[in-house]
């Protein structure tokens, strides 16, 4: 069982390294959270390789391949198209579609690997596995991990590039693999010099517009709900940053460091993973609750952080929350022990 799981693994990882599954994983990972895109794509992988799996060679049997690639195609050129479009409607749609986004790159990743060679591979492997759902586990797993470091570069990208630059790399990916898609799969009767003129015409049209219009509202400096909100939430860990090394007492005072059983060092542990990259969520270790009692943290400064913790987790994405309210826990378990501390005395 294992020993197929790492193969079916192996076989697919080294298939799409470089493939147009890591370039889709990362314009994707521009536009959004890592997490959603991840589940996209694990959704799209799984019931793409699932039907291999389920109908192995009478897949092209049941439609025509010429048809699933022009249908493929069709649907990267439409996201392309989407990936050009910027404005107050993207405020709305991040905030009115809580599962738009992991529907959609499921959507793209199902579609676009229908008759590719991963599927393929899939199919191979099941019909020759007596464990075809380990061949499953294997072929799925393989696409998360090549995905995720495709949307590893992405997201470092987007700390550095202009919006609008990412959108159009984006954008052009999904035209060009579209495009390449339906000139490969398309009837002759359609591939006229007249009808791929008037194709690509039509489309230089439809970018040229898009681009304009994306172009004006990125030198007004209007950004996207997503930008805004990951904009001020790096703005929340650069001063946490340096607000929690104030608190934090030194050696002189403190003594030996008791590392993430304090408090202090636990929320220090938290900010360097956030401000690190994507944050991870870290597990919860038992804390020291005599911390407090035992020394004298400036209880203005919790406060402070309490306060734009508290804002923090208001408007911060689902994603991040869980380590806010980390955050939250460990300052307000300070506060706590303190007014008990001063209570007593």
């Amino acid at each position: 069982m294992i020993q197929e799981i790492l193969k079916a693994f192996l076989l697919i990882f080294i298939a799409e390294m470089g493939d147009k599954t890591q370039i889709l994983a990362m314009a994707f990972a521009t536009r959004y959270s890592v997490r959603k895109v991840l589940l996209g794509v694990m959704i799209g992988s799984f019931l793409n390789h699932g039907i291999a799996v389920a109908l192995g060679s009478q897949l092209t049997r049941l439609v025509p391949m010429d048809t699933i690639q022009v249908i493929a195609g069709a649907a990267f050129v439409g996201f392309g198209i989407w990936s050009l479009w910027m404005g107050a409607e993207d405020e709305e749609e991040e905030a009115g579609a809580k599962y738009g986004a992991v529907v959609t790159v499921a959507l793209a990743f199902f579609i676009g690997e229908l008759g590719d060679k991963t599927q393929l591979t899939a199919i191979t492997l099941a019909a020759d596995s007596t464990m075809p759902m380990s061949v499953l586990a294997g072929t799925v797993s393989g696409m998360v991990v090549t995905s995720s470091l495709g949307i590893f570069v992405g997201r470092k990208l987007g700390d550095r590039i202009p919006e609008i630059a990412i959108k159009t790399v984006a954008a052009l990916v999904f035209l060009m693999f579209g495009t390449f898609k339906l000139y490969n799969s398309a009837p002759d009767t359609l591939l006229s010099p007249v009808s791929v003129s008037v194709y690509i015409l039509v489309l230089a049209v439809i970018v040229a517009v898009l681009y304009r219009r994306a172009y004006v509202i990125y030198r007004t400096g209007t950004v996207t709900s997503y930008v805004h909100v990951s904009q001020e939430l790096h703005d929340y860990y650069a001063s946490l940053e340096k607000k929690v090394e104030r608190l934090c007492l030194g050696p002189e005072k403190c003594g030996k460091c008791e590392g993430r059983r304090c408090p202090v060092g636990d929320t220090k542990a938290i900010v360097k993973q956030a401000m690190s990259g994507e944050p991870d969520n870290m597990e919860k270790v038992p804390l020291d609750l005599d911390v407090a009692m035992r020394k004298d943290f400036d209880k203005k400064l919790i406060r402070e952080i309490v306060k734009e913790t508290t804002k923090a987790i208001e408007e911060a994405e689902e994603e991040h929350s869980d380590d806010l309210e980390h955050i939250l826990e460990d300052m307000e378990s300070i506060r706590k022990d303190a007014r008990s501390s001063e209570d007593n005395d």
